[in-house]
């Protein structure tokens, strides 16, 4: 056992081996990276929610556990609806809390120290209600969202009194470290910028002048904690906009502050640029550690420890950057979102069980529509509070079948298997894996493929008798008798009544995107939504000329708008895009169209079919009729994401 538990140190070396920061000296190289889920009260405090999600951070084996953006200044500097704030009255119990929540559970607690800049006071993401009353930035301009006054020096030697303050507050609630925010557009960022700040006084002009508010408060911060307590700093390796600073510019910053951290986070990009979102929390359509030469580049120049960030998800990866020199420290975000455990996992030598992250932004997407997190790989995700105290197990053990092998019936298996249930699994496929197997053929979809091969293994591992090549009718249902049933046998792709629909012509999506050598030069993709839309990313890059038709007046209309920032461009540079249009007929040379009134013809040699999917309300029905206890879940309960089908499979199994 104890070889097994270290195995990891031996497969990933550098990335166990301890470092001393400051007074502090982590047991690895991994920081859970700062992020801040509106698990928070009106009032500015921590719930025991937003305790419980970084308790279990800490849990999984980071030698950090961060909190993102918490306000030291709540007049002026509230980007978000509901933030932390470090002067509102009440707020050290609940950091407390969090802090020992953190050490108990094995990590040190860090806090990130933030100001929002201009967008205190402006409609931002995440930031459209209780805003601050003014919105104060480097200097006055006018933007669509509202105007922005100069920050008055008075106001600036207020805030940068409030980050000494801060500080204090922080390292007398227990938390080991503190990380000052300067990059993302919020207000340091803003003032190093030579487009934003026009000021011509000590704040303004050269590069030493724009950094002179970030070097103040640098100080008063260490003016707060003391001298050996950590300071971290994140900073842009380039903001990669023409209203940022460039990489040079950057490298400038990070010798600046070289003599006042103890650790350099180098991230990039704008956090308020719908462009740049995609980027600094990296899109599927960038390789994992698109940002990490940003911080290898700054490592050159610093004798600081650095740490970079860039949607890294693989040990073998992590540690190949930490030993070739790139970074000192790597820092996750999403990744510890989809499985807290990924540390703990990968020191154990099991690499091939971590789960994940898709990239799909549903975490972000649920933090703006509910105000809680969410992920569509791990199903206690926000949930950890009422995780944590365990469940009871199972009062009757039953036998258990489950029909349909994608996602849902995966993850129902798993959950019933470890509860004690005997399952069988059926799939009347040759493989497991379902609408995930035709979801994971994209050439930018390989965080799907690795998902359903995750999910395969521990199928494979647990104790679930898988049967292949098994259609589950009513009549087998009532042979097998079982105590309890859940259905999960997913959704068919929509065939509509449109003349010509059968032609040789025609290809249905997820058999085009499996088999693109039937396609030919021309493809013409009947719908716009996200089967569409990303079918003809797909098959651009395996060299079709594409076009979309959508009956709405937009594309990829149901994606959550951060998955879609990242999505539409590709799109555009893929396919020719028509909405408001209808498709009434397929032709041997293309699709009959209307739009305005008006009819014209696609030419196209193959038309695609991807107008969504249906579920067989009528052979679910017919299966339940043939067990007392039944469930149904997934797509074939209602045509969804990837986050429902698996956490409807997690919750009913739980149910039995």
């Amino acid at each position: 056992m104890g070889a097994k538990k270290w195995k990891g140190k031996e497969l990933y070396p550098h990335l166990f081996s301890p470092l001393r920061i400051g007074n502090i000296r982590m047991k690895n190289r991994i920081i859970a990276a700062p992020t801040s889920p509106s698990m928070i009260t009106t009032e500015g405090h921590f719930t025991p929610e937003m305790i419980a999600y970084l308790e279990e951070k800490a849990k999984g084996g980071a030698g950090v556990v961060t909190y993102g953006e918490a306000i030291v200044h709540s007049a002026t500097g509230k980007s978000h609806n509901k933030q932390l704030q470090l002067d509102s009255f009440g707020v050290k119990q609940g950091m407390a809390q969090a802090a020992r929540a953190i050490h108990n559970a094995g990590a040190y607690a860090n806090i990130q120290l933030s100001h929002g800049g201009k967008y205190g006071g402006l409609a931002s993401v995440g930031g459209d209600q209780d805003r601050c009353d003014v919105a104060y930035g480097p200097s006055h301009e006018v933007t669509p969202v509202g105007e922005v006054q100069e920050m008055p020096k008075e106001l600036i030697l207020e805030v940068v009194e409030s980050y000494k303050t801060a500080g204090k507050l922080c390292k007398d609630c227990g938390f080991d470290m503190v990380q000052v925010h300067a990059a993302h557009g919020w207000l340091f960022s803003q003032f190093l910028s030579p487009v934003f700040n026009q000021r011509t006084d000590e704040f303004g002009g050269s590069l030493e002048n724009r950094a002179r508010f970030l070097m103040m408060a640098l100080d008063a911060v260490r003016e707060g904690v003391g001298p050996e307590f950590p300071i971290e700093i994140r900073l842009s390796g380039d903001d990669l906009t023409e209203s940022g600073l460039g990489l040079a510019d950057c490298v400038e910053v990070a010798k600046m502050v070289d003599d006042k951290v103890d650790l350099i986070n180098v991230s990039c990009g704008n956090h308020e640029d719908p462009d740049m979102f995609c980027r600094t929390h990296p899109s599927a359509f960038y390789p994992r550690g698109v940002n990490v030469y940003l911080a290898a580049e700054i490592k050159k120049h610093v004798k600081t420890p650095v740490a970079c960030v860039g949607s890294l998800n693989d040990p073998a990866q992590m540690e190949e950057i930490i030993a070739s020199g790139q970074a000192d420290v790597v820092e996750i975000g999403r990744a510890i979102l989809a499985d807290p455990y990924l540390p703990e996992k990968a020191l154990c030598g099991c690499a091939d069980d971590i789960t994940p992250c898709l990239r799909c932004y549903e975490c972000f997407g649920e933090t703006g529509k509910s105000e809680t997190v969410k992920c569509s790989v791990n199903p206690t995700m926000g949930q950890q509070l009422p995780e944590k105290y365990g469940r009871a197990e199972a009062p009757v053990k039953k036998r258990v079948l489950i029909v349909g092998g994608g996602p849902a019936g995966m993850q129902a298996a798993l959950t019933a298997a470890a509860r004690g249930h005997q399952v069988t699994l059926a799939e009347k496929a040759d493989c497991l894996g379902g609408n995930l197997y035709a979801a994971s053929a994209p050439y930018f979809k390989k965080d799907i493929a690795d998902f359903y091969e995750v999910m395969k293994k521990r199928v494979e591992r647990a104790a679930v008798e898988v049967r292949l090549n098994t259609e589950v009718t009513p009549e087998f249902v009532e042979a097998f008798d079982p105590d309890a049933l859940i259905v999960a046998i997913g959704s068919k792709e929509l065939v509509p009544g449109i003349k010509g629909i059968d032609g040789a012509n025609v290809v249905m999506a997820a058999d085009a995107e499996l088999h693109p050598e039937k396609l030919g030069k021309r493809v013409v993709i009947m719908g716009g939504g996200l089967v569409g839309t990303e079918a003809a990313v797909s098959f651009a890059h395996e060299g079709k000329t594409c076009v979309v038709i959508e009956m709405r007046d937009q594309v990829a209309a149901d994606a959550n708008s951060f998955y879609r920032g990242g999505l539409m461009p590709e799109v555009e540079k893929s396919a020719e895009i028509y909405t408001d249009t209808m498709v009434k007929e397929v032709q041997a040379n293309g699709v009959l169209c209307e739009r305005n009134g008006e009819t014209f013809v696609i030419e196209a040699d193959t038309v695609v079919c991807a107008l969504g999917y249906r579920s067989d309300y009528g052979k679910v029905d017919a299966l339940c009729e043939k067990a007392d206890e039944s469930y149904v879940i997934g797509d074939c309960s209602k045509v969804g994401l990837i986050y429902h089908a698996v956490n409807q499979g997690y919750y009913t199994a739980m149910q039995l």
